[in-house]
């Protein structure tokens, strides 16, 4: 099973590549001024939420399961980490006070994610319960919360030096869209090179088999969750800074999108197979389109449509694909026979 893994990787992503540069290409030809500077810082900003929010979800599907819940997670933890910083720093509040109580926001917020990622990780390895159900379940659970809380309302007073700091840039650079990299080289290092990470891939290629190889699935399952929430902490960190608010309404649409983003990067919806290479590339094709499709002057609504349409495209591809194969080898097989 490992030769198979490792056989997968190398290159699983080089056809994406192929595609993201044809639409780099078609869109430069089509849109004039597509290829510009200003597109390009554009699409720097734009895409670490959606990376991250989709980073969240590829270590739950790398096991076979899901988390419905990264979305109602990271903006509860937007809301909170919000709500402290308007209580703990008074008006007129100098740079020391500030910090101040911008730590302790960040230090709730992480406390929160690290709670509903052990909460969710235990339910899911403890009860034998769908991750679906129980994600399903947290994620009504948390944003019923987060709107009785607000209701319904947003909540801003982001002080200005985290939205200065959040909106810079490093040669050029934004800073948010570097945070994103450096958390995407993170998780992949976790999944590819530690043994947590190997055995995230034996459980979802055969979660009977891995116990049977003396892994404690159990607790590798905890650890998903919490891993997962805790890429949400860094979603809602990058939430902050876009929008200067939190609500429990934000990025409500990226569910549908991480996971396209992830199975059309080469994650196996049923577990087992994923780099987060190939997740990268993907979301780079993704807001290509969308960034294309915008200066056509598209509706959002027929883009989310397509990316409906694209999932279940791939979907359907990765599940007569192996049907493919072994109709292609017997006819191989009587080709060889008849000669």
């Amino acid at each position: 099973m490992m030769a198979r893994l490792r056989a997968a990787i190398p290159h699983a992503h080089l056809g994406l590549t192929g595609l993201l540069v044809a639409l780099v290409v078609l869109f430069s030809l089509a849109v004039p001024g597509f290829a510009s500077v200003g597109t390009l810082r554009s699409f720097m900003f734009q895409l670490p939420l959606l990376g991250l929010l989709s980073l969240a979800m590829v270590v739950p599907l790398v096991t076979g399961g899901l988390n419905l819940a990264i979305i109602a997670t990271t903006n509860q933890c937007a809301l909170l980490m919000v709500f402290v910083m308007q209580t703990a720093i008074p008006a007129q509040a100098g740079t020391g006070a500030v910090l101040a109580g911008v730590a302790l926001a960040l230090a709730a917020g992480l406390l929160l994610c690290l709670a509903i990622g052990l909460l969710t990780g235990a339910l899911v390895a403890y009860t034998g319960v769908h991750p679906i159900l129980v994600t399903l379940g947290t994620k009504s659970l948390i944003d019923g919360v987060s709107i009785y809380l607000t209701r319904g309302m947003a909540l801003s007073g982001v002080p200005d030096l985290v939205s200065r700091i959040g909106n810079s840039s490093v040669l050029g650079i934004p800073l948010v869209f570097l945070v994103m990299v450096a958390v995407a080289i993170l998780v992949g290092l976790v999944l590819k090179r530690t043994a947590f990470g190997i055995a995230c891939h034996m459980i979802g290629s055969n979660l009977e088999a891995a116990r049977y190889s003396a892994i404690d699935t159990k607790r590798v399952l905890v650890g998903v969750y919490t891993l997962s929430s805790l890429v949400c902490f860094m979603a809602a960190l990058v939430m902050l800074v876009i929008f200067n608010s939190a609500s429990a309404d934000y990025a409500q649409s990226y569910l549908l999108v991480t996971i396209l983003a992830a199975v059309l990067g080469g994650v196996d919806p049923f577990g087992g197979f994923g780099t987060v290479g190939g997740l990268m590339v993907a979301l780079a094709i993704l807001q290509v389109i969308s960034s294309g499709f915008n200066q056509f002057g598209l509706s959002n609504y027929l883009t989310l449509a397509i990316w409906g349409g694209t999932l279940i495209a791939v979907v359907t591809a990765q599940s007569i694909r192996p049907h493919l194969a072994l109709f292609v080898s017997i006819l191989r097989r009587r080709d060889g026979g008849a000669a």
